[in-house]
Parts: structure tokens; sequence; C-alpha cells
């Protein structure tokens, strides 16, 4: 994902995340290499039990954590962001409403970068805490 800075605007009205975010209904509202923000619709994103499914959880930390990567990537010439790793806990189940991600940086460095992702539903209880670790790449 390479996000130059004129396609910051197509970022927000695109969704941002790529083919499976837009699936999933993922919208990115703020976008900075310190903190990307997103929402996902819980409706849609269910395992049988009508509960969000854990890897939909997953998707929505990747993306917020990979557009924090890429946005990082620029600032050290690596605009390219490979994810590498990604792990997840569980709190608390989401039965319908909103979540909203909030990505923030662990380890910003020159090859590889780090963010802590937690997301909440719309009551602010929270529900994934997940960490994404990317490798930056260069052109």
């Amino acid at each position: 994902m390479d996000i130059a800075e004129d396609g910051k605007q197509h970022l927000f009205t695109s969704g941002g995340g790529g083919a499976l975010a837009e699936r999933m209904g993922i919208e990115i509202t703020e976008a900075t290499a310190e903190r990307v923000v997103g929402i996902m619709p819980v409706e849609g994103n269910t395992q049988p039990y009508g509960l969000l499914h854990g890897g939909a959880s997953c998707v929505l930390a990747e993306t917020l954590g990979s557009v924090g990567a890429v946005l990082h990537g620029q600032t050290v010439d690596r605009p390219f962001a490979v994810g590498v790793d990604i792990n997840a806990t569980h709190h608390k189940a989401a039965r319908s409403g909103l979540v909203t991600g909030v990505a923030v940086p662990v380890h910003r460095g020159r090859a590889v970068a780090t963010y802590e992702v937690v997301l909440t539903d719309e009551s602010g209880d929270r529900v994934c805490t997940a960490r994404i670790t990317c490798l930056l790449r260069g052109a």
C-alpha cells in the first residue's frame, strides 16, 4: 500500500484498505503515522453465533496498522508495508453496531513498524486488542 500525500483524500473516499476492507465495510476516518482510526460494521462480519468474527477484528486491525506503517514508511523512504505478524486477544463479544479501531505505534524503525490496535464497541468497551508488525520496503 503506497499512500502519497496527494492520495490521502483517495484513502478516505475509497475506504482506504483495499478490496477486502471495502467488502467488510471498513472506513478510515483519521490517518497519520501517529494514529489511524477506522470503523467497521458488525453486521455482515459475524460468525455463525451472530458475534463479530475474530478474523474480522484482525482484518480491521491489520488494515489500520498497515496504513500507519505506510505513512511512517514514507518518512524513511520505504513506502511499502507488508504485514509479517499479527496477534489478537478478543476480550468481549460484539453483536451489533459498529466497532472502532485505533492504531498507535509501538515501534517505528527504518525497516519495521509495529502498531497496537484497540477495537471498541459503541459503548466504548474494549472488544479486541491486536498488535501488527509490518516490514517496510523501498520503491
